[in-house]
């Protein structure tokens, strides 16, 4: 491993001192060296102001990074610092007091933060648009301003929520009765908390400053003195002393988007079959890449610090990988992934090919994946399970309802019904989409302990699933190489594109999980609804 360099450290090349820029960070006067950086490496990386996030530098596609330049909305990874010279930034951090907490106190109140990785920078923009003289009422502007960003937790329906419910506190109006935080009695947090575990996979804090970036992200609460570790694209890492550096050293090359349609790789089996399903490979599309620290001798902060991640992180290298460095150079060391790391390299929805009959039997083909056949046939126990190799990135069954949530969907084009859903967690879910697109959803998940929160895990499950059916696949090469490499290739639907959802909750029972059933229920209702054609997606 070579000695980690100080690339882009201002006065340890032994050359002229760069010329200086000064900035204004959340009221406070900087001057920052021109070293070529963005505004998010020196916000993050030279300023220590870990609220904006870091989730696609530098494709400036997530909206993770907003922060506002003189009141206007700016994605700060794509914004070099050289142009914001004598500019005045606030972040999240920034804003007046009573502002910051009015937007946090109303996203923990509509469920509109879940993780809280995408947002700090969604309230920076919704600030921005108030400030513009956006309409409360506007909710079209609202869904058009959200266009620069990607929340896959939530499913945008609450934070259009979460909007109505600032703005109308912060122009002293009452919030509207169709908003339960209107008149919400206290919630217990833990609990709610406990409910996000169970949806989540994972631990998960429920509080208004998530929503405000403090979830306690691993990269957020790394030594300043950390060494930077990213991969080198041939199975080792570059070791620098800056993220700046580290990607220079690495070669990294912005990933682009191909134009090559994404197509399902396995061909159906033959026989008889009453429907028929193929789907193509999907990206997870977390919001927080996956990064981890270590100190000499400790145990790492690994990536899974607030939130599952929907299962796609469950196999990083990225906590082993700092334990080791940090021993290996006696320093804290950050393993930082790029977007396009995760996309190449991390597991996605195993794809599958297969064909049902009303009887409720039936043959799926899978790429193999460990433990797929088992998930399968304990919803499906009529089918059949081949699973076929494949050229392709990696697969994982810890995915969101993979492998049975494909199986409950060919049941429902063969019997010409959409079942009520029971998944092994237990929880039970079904759905009904109107014909102006609207989805309804009936949830049993045992004792809700939080509704808020439980509705939030619905409406994200319910989003994921039209997503999946209508509009995700990646492109992959024949031999197996993923060519859609950016957060707007991956398909996610967008908050215009997302219809209202109602959630009926019936509780009663032990607590379970609810959102895996309510993806399985929703994206039967949905391929239903489509006409249920073979490929997926079907409106992409």
């Amino acid at each position: 491993m070579p000695e980690p360099t100080r690339a882009g450290v201002a006065g340890v090349t032994g050359g002229p001192a760069a010329p200086t820029i000064q900035i204004s960070v959340d009221g406070h006067q900087v001057e920052l060296a021109d070293e070529g950086l963005t505004l998010l490496d020196a916000l993050r990386d030279r300023l220590g102001v870990r609220s904006p996030k870091d989730g696609c530098s530098p494709q400036g596609q997530c909206g993770c990074c907003t922060v506002l330049v003189d009141g206007a909305p700016r994605v700060a990874c794509v914004t070099p610092l050289r142009r914001v010279r004598g500019r005045a930034i606030t972040t999240v951090d920034g804003l007046e007091d009573a502002v910051r907490t009015t937007w946090a106190e109303a996203f923990c109140a509509t469920g509109a933060s879940q993780c809280g990785f995408c947002t700090p920078g969604i309230i920076c923009r919704l600030e921005g648009a108030r400030i513009k003289g956006t309409a409360s009422d506007d909710h079209s502007a609202v869904e058009r301003a959200l266009a620069a960003h990607l929340c896959r937790c939530t499913g945008w329906r609450p934070i259009v929520d979460a909007w109505d419910v600032a703005t109308a506190r912060l122009s002293g109006t009452p919030v509207g009765v169709r908003h339960p935080a209107g008149a919400t009695p206290a919630r217990e947090l833990d609990a709610a908390a406990r409910r996000a575990a169970l949806e989540g996979h994972a631990d998960q804090r429920v509080a208004p400053d998530v929503a405000l970036g403090r979830g306690g992200f691993a990269d957020d609460r790394a030594p300043a003195d950390a060494l930077v570790a990213v991969p080198d694209g041939r199975g080792d890492w570059v070791v620098a002393e800056t993220l700046a550096g580290a990607r220079a050293r690495s070669g990294k090359v912005q990933g682009r988007r191909t134009t090559v349609e994404a197509t399902p790789p396995l061909s159906l089996p033959p026989g008889e079959w009453d429907a028929t399903l193929r789907t193509c490979w999907v990206e997870p599309a977390y919001l927080e890449p996956d990064a981890a620290w270590c100190n000499p001798g400790a145990e790492p902060v690994g990536p899974l610090v607030n939130g599952g991640a929907f299962g796609g992180k469950l196999s990083s290298p990225v906590a082993a990988a700092a334990r080791q460095l940090a021993d290996r150079w006696g320093r804290p060391v950050r393993v930082l992934l790029a977007r396009e790391d995760i996309v190449r390299w991390g597991p996605k929805r195993p794809p599958v090919a297969g064909g049902a009959r009303a009887d409720g039997t039936g043959l799926i083909r899978v790429v193999a994946t460990p433990r797929i056949a088992a998930a399968i046939t304990a919803v499906a126990p009529g089918f059949e399970v081949e699973e076929v190799e494949a050229p392709g990135p990696p697969t994982d069954v810890g995915l969101r309802a993979a492998g049975w949530a494909e199986a409950l969907v060919l049941l429902a084009g063969a019997t010409g019904r959409v079942p009520r859903v029971v998944a092994p967690s237990g929880g039970e879910a079904d759905a009904e989409i109107a014909a102006d697109g609207s989805v309804r959803v009936r949830v049993r998940a045992g004792e809700p302990l939080d509704e808020v929160v439980l509705r939030s895990y619905c409406v994200g499950a319910t989003h994921q699933a039209l997503s999946w059916i209508r509009s995700e696949g990646l492109a992959v090469t024949p031999d197996g190489e993923v060519e859609d490499l950016t957060i707007r290739s991956f398909g996610v639907l967008r908050a215009s594109e997302m219809p209202e959802v109602t959630v009926e909750v019936q509780p009663g029972g032990e607590a379970v999980n609810a959102s895996d059933a309510v993806f399985a229920a929703v994206a039967a209702a949905a391929w239903r609804a489509d006409g249920h054609p073979t490929d997926l997606p079907t409106r992409r």
